[in-house]
């Protein structure tokens, strides 16, 4: 007699989907091209390896490229170690295969009801009073050692206060200010969510590279007024300003 054996039935792994928050660095190109890219190499030389590894978004906003154009910047870049994950504000005909993505990026708002102003519309009624809230805190990281170099501390959120020095080939980005209450040998990036009043304040200067909002400055193009020195930076017209706190 044949003997069945009955088997259980196999179970698949349920498929998981998850939202992540990832931060990209934006490049804007101006035209002419050919001046930017030149500007670029600039900074490449004074700063090589800042965009290695990095997440690079490509905003082409207004400069109206096809897809040779598109296509010849993004392979310039890539010749420059530099990744594009997505372009921002490129043409439709400017994409497909073999480019990378769109992107689009933003923060919704709250948009207000539309308002009858003609002579004849009864007057609106008055919302309901609501209870006082307390004002939201602004997230903030705090680190109570040094960064040592090849670190990379990464928060969107908010400011990065550093109880110690920053050293050379370390690199902070906060959406925010940073304080570093020592020595800033390394790289800062303050305002990289797109936040223009924030600041970067420091014990003694001797950083590698400064950024706010995405406007950046060598360790070549600082005064040597300021370096050693405790300084507070920030931004002013499209400028970074910088003056000594002691």
């Amino acid at each position: 007699m044949a003997t069945i054996t009955a088997t259980a039935p196999k179970t698949r792994n349920p498929i998981r989907f998850r939202g992540r928050s990832f931060l990209a660095l934006v490049l804007q190109p101006e035209l002419p091209l050919t001046d930017w890219m030149a500007e670029f190499d600039h900074l490449l030389e004074r700063s090589p390896s800042f965009f290695i590894g990095r997440a690079v978004v490509l905003d082409v906003t207004n400069l109206g490229l096809d897809k040779p154009a598109l296509a010849d910047l993004v392979a310039q870049l890539f010749h420059r170690r530099v990744r594009v994950m997505g372009v921002e504000g490129a043409k439709a005909s400017a994409l497909g295969l073999g480019m990378p993505p769109a992107m689009s990026g933003g923060r919704l708002v709250d948009v207000p009801e539309p308002v009858d102003e003609s002579p004849d519309a009864p007057a609106p009624a008055s919302p309901p009073p609501t209870a006082l809230q307390p004002a939201p805190q602004t997230p903030a990281l705090l680190i109570d050692a040094p960064v040592r170099s090849g670190q990379s501390i990464v928060f969107p959120e908010g400011d990065v206060t550093v109880i110690g020095s920053v050293a050379s080939g370390a690199e902070i980005v906060a959406g925010g200010s940073v304080h570093v209450y020592g020595a800033l040998r390394g790289r800062v990036l303050a305002g990289s969510a797109g936040n223009p009043l924030a600041r970067i304040f420091c014990h003694k200067l001797e950083a590698e590279l400064l950024a706010i909002d995405g406007l950046y400055q060598t360790a070549d193009e600082m005064s040597e007024d300021l370096k050693g020195r405790a300084v507070q930076i920030w931004l002013k017209d499209d400028t970074l300003m910088m003056t000594r706190l002691d």
